[in-house]
């Protein structure tokens, strides 16, 4: 009807918490401002929007307040309000609830809560280990330890791994010491034992026989050349004075004495003084600046300072579990692999030719591990163990009851085995299936099992170090967690924990400074990510009030079903997928299982011995049972001292039969693996046997040009030693066996170490000659290996 008007009053609709009206960020952490983003519909003039916030603090203040939204756009006949809050700081407790007005009255949502915290747990852990370096059929004393890398790595790793995370009080994390390592330290500081390297240092250097002078100038430059020889000017000059093979005096000697030591002190040590936990001061700070002509009572003072680090290393580890920084875990006794000890048969093994041992299979060998790492643990620390990290990750769901049954609460693995457990596998790749604890099931018990992220462990261990700025790579570190963990799971409300585990002494070689900038840079962007919460495994699981953790107790944790029989390592050329290949399978390894299998047997038939010396024969078997001997067994792994590691194996057989008084059997005098002449720039050699081969071998990373006779020039890059290893970073090439008739060998190497400046005796390129057996010189070619020549043909050389 004209002039009539129709007046369509609509009731207004308001949303929140949907796809297209969402809190932003959703989980909220310290610091962060939130957006409330609301709609509301018809789209009509005269509507307003607003939020009503409540917060309460810690200490139990509260505060509200109104905060108006701003009108952003009208869409599909909507409207789109934003308001923003906080920042809030941690543990606050908001809730809050969004009202709108329109011409036809208000309108509201149900209240929303949220509470202020990380949007990630991070859970980290060092794992330190050293494999058991004594002779066990003899007593503790001088001599005792063929290698010195306890004490050296004691020097720079194991003190100040704790120290550096008490200089960081809001960094929680765990650090694992596996008890051959306590064992090892102990006989340092309590029982008077050394290594044969300690006893060279603190001879005289006028007293040393020649081959014990040639022992030292061979073997004391074994350290990272760049970061902790070149850098001293008096040992670099030493290192010269060696390669060069010009004869030195005896205060050279004595020079390099020290210098071989002070190279292993962590920095703070060479720095200044620092007063340990126990109240001792240590500093070898007047050494460093001396730089030459040292004194024999020099050489014991500095000697002197090392012990009083070794004996600081239990105690600060105890105080800081005892304030709750730290957790301290532990591995089964000697660092075995416990699935390879129940039964070898079980092996995952994938990579071709591999075949199985003659069967191994001892489980309460496997079940004394893990009860005698405990024993130990509490004889260094008062109270047993919450967690272990398995040696190298090494599970299967036929050793979960070992744990479980013993009391341990947690263990660790890799990703790779989530991966393939269960009937089906697990998305191991997607965070929200990675990052969180699971319980593992083994008969009426369980444990809880990490998984750790295994990309990011190695950025640290074998990537980090390149980084110029450790700034940079402690940012590209938070950085990567966010991108590949925080962002993906942003709309997920359940507590996630992402694991990192890695070796927490070896990676340090290679970085500047002992690591220590990287560390401190790495704790303090740890410390200022208000969306990342560092986390021991028992405080993630236990809860931690005064950190506001919640519990997370084994109730609310998935189970993994048919835990895989598999390790941190998938064996280099096999199918992909974590396996055990890496220490069975191949033919050096499995003759070592067989060994083991055979001297395990005749212990078993001597029980009946007293009581006293089976002890001590099974002391020897656990140690020669450790999972190190089995790593560099076989093509897959190599140290650079492969022969060592062999020769330590046997002995510990060997032991087993000392130990109950009986003659070994004669198969245990033949090595596991077959011999390599070891050229170095510290230990030259200028002719090998007949038959033999040449490991040519550095601690830096270079290039090796070499010529056999007149035949063609051929090169490769040295390969890094595998995995982890005991001593420094070494990279080598194994040349040979070479054809009978062949006469001269000729090589050159050329530094590739990033910064090199290309002055020392490890980048120089001279042509190096090694005679073949008792060929004559009279045939060889005159003319060299060519640095900048190449050859696509045949190579003699196995890359081992």
């Amino acid at each position: 009807m004209e002039g009539d008007t129709m007046t369509d009053v609509t009731r207004m609709h308001l949303w929140h918490q949907t796809n297209d009206a969402s809190r932003t960020p959703h989980r909220v952490s310290a610091g962060e401002l939130v957006a409330i983003e609301s709609g509301t519909w018809p789209v009509e003039p005269g509507q307003s929007v607003w939020v009503v916030v409540r917060s309460e603090e810690t200490d139990g203040r509260v505060e509200q307040s109104l905060v108006n939204a701003a009108w952003q756009r009208n869409a599909d006949g909507n409207s789109y309000w934003r308001a923003t809050l906080g920042p809030f700081a941690d543990a606050t407790r908001v809730t809050y609830e969004v009202h709108g007005r329109s011409p036809a009255g208000e309108a509201s949502v149900p209240a929303v809560t949220f509470v202020v915290g990380p949007k990630l747990h991070l859970a980290l852990l060092w794992h330190q280990h050293q494999p058991l370096y004594r002779d066990t059929g003899h007593p503790t004393a001088l001599g005792s330890y063929t290698q010195p890398w306890v004490r050296l790595h004691a020097l720079r790793s194991y003190y100040a791994m704790a120290a550096l995370v008490a200089d960081h009080p809001d960094i929680h994390l765990t650090i694992n010491l596996t008890p051959v390592l306590l064992r090892q330290l102990a006989d340092y500081v309590e029982h008077g034992a050394t290594d044969r390297a300690l006893d060279l240092t603190l001879t005289p250097a006028e007293s040393l026989s020649p081959a014990e002078r040639d022992e030292v100038l061979s073997t004391f430059f074994d350290a990272q050349w760049h970061n902790q020889v070149f850098p001293h000017p008096r040992y670099r000059e030493l290192f010269a004075m060696r390669s060069e093979e010009r004869e030195g005096s005896a205060q050279d000697i004595r020079d390099l004495q020290m210098w071989f030591n002070l190279a292993w002190f962590g920095r703070e040590f060479r720095d200044g003084d620092v007063r340990l936990v126990t109240g001792e001061v240590v500093s070898v700070h007047r050494f460093v600046a001396q730089q030459r002509d040292f004194s024999v009572d020099d050489v014991r003072a500095m000697v002197a300072e090392q012990y009083k680090v070794m004996r600081a290393i239990v105690p600060i580890h105890r105080l800081l579990q005892e304030r709750g920084q730290i957790e301290v875990a532990t591995t089964p006794l000697a660092h075995p692999i416990l699935p390879l000890l129940v039964d070898t048969d079980l092996a995952t093994i994938d990579r071709p030719g591999a075949s199985l041992p003659p069967r191994f299979a001892w489980p309460e060998d496997a079940e004394a591990h893990v009860r005698l790492a405990i024993e130990s643990y509490i004889r260094a620390f008062g109270r047993p163990p919450r967690g272990m990290w398995p040696a190298e990750g090494a599970v299967s769901q036929t050793v979960v009851p070992l744990f479980a049954g013993h009391g341990v609460q947690w263990i660790a693995s890799d990703r790779g085995v989530l991966a393939r457990s269960g009937r089906w596998g697990y998305r191991a790749d997607e965070p929200d299936v990675l990052c969180q604890p699971y319980q593992a099931l083994g008969g009426e018990s369980a444990v809880s099992v990490f998984f750790r992220d295994g990309w990011l462990s190695d950025r640290i261990g074998f990537d980090y170090q390149h980084v110029a700025d450790p700034v940079d790579a402690a940012r590209d570190f938070v950085a990567h967690v966010r991108a590949r963990f925080i962002e993906p799971m942003a709309k997920d409300d359940a507590d996630r924990v992402l694991t990192v585990i890695l070796d927490g002494e070896n990676a340090w070689g290679a970085y500047r400074d002992d690591g220590r900038p990287f560390l401190h840079a790495l704790y303090t962007a740890l410390e200022q990510a208000s969306d990342i919460r560092t986390v021991t495994f028992a405080e993630y699981l236990d809860g931690n009030a005064g950190r506001r953790i919640r519990p997370h107790p084994p109730s609310e944790q998935a189970v993994v079903h048919d835990l895989f029989t598999g390790s941190w390592i998938d064996e280099s050329g096999s199918a992909p997928g974590a396996d055990l290949g890496t220490w069975v399978g191949e033919a050096e390894e499995n003759r070592a299982w067989a060994l083991l299998g055979a001297v395990r047997a005749d212990l078993e038939r001597a029980r009946t011995a007293p009581a006293e010396r089976v002890a001590a024969a099974f002391d020897a078997l656990h140690a020669a049972e450790g999972s190190d001997w089995f790593w560099w067994f076989g093509d897959d792994q190599e140290s650079g001292n492969d022969g060592a590691f062999d020769e330590l194996f046997r002995t510990h057989l060997r032991n087993v039969y000392h130990a109950l008084g009986r003659p070994a059997p004669a198969a245990l005098a033949q090595h596991v693996v077959p011999r390599a002449v070891v050229w170095s720039f510290a230990s030259p050699v200028d002719r090998i046997q007949q038959g033999d081969r040449l490991m040519v071998h550095t601690n830096c990373p270079c290039e090796l040009t070499w010529r056999l006779d007149e035949g063609p020039v051929q090169s490769a890059v040295l390969v890094p030693a595998g995995g982890v290893m005991a001593g420094p970073q070494r990279h080598h090439l194994t040349l040979g066996p070479f054809p009978p008739e062949a006469a001269v060998l000729r090589f050159r190497l050329r530094c590739l170490h990033e910064g090199c400046e290309h002055d020392g005796r490890c980048f120089r390129g001279d042509a190096r000659t090694v005679w073949l057996g008792e060929s004559g010189r009279d045939s060889v070619p005159s003319d060299t290996a060519d640095g900048g020549a190449a050859h696509s043909g045949t190579t003699p050389a196995s890359a081992t």
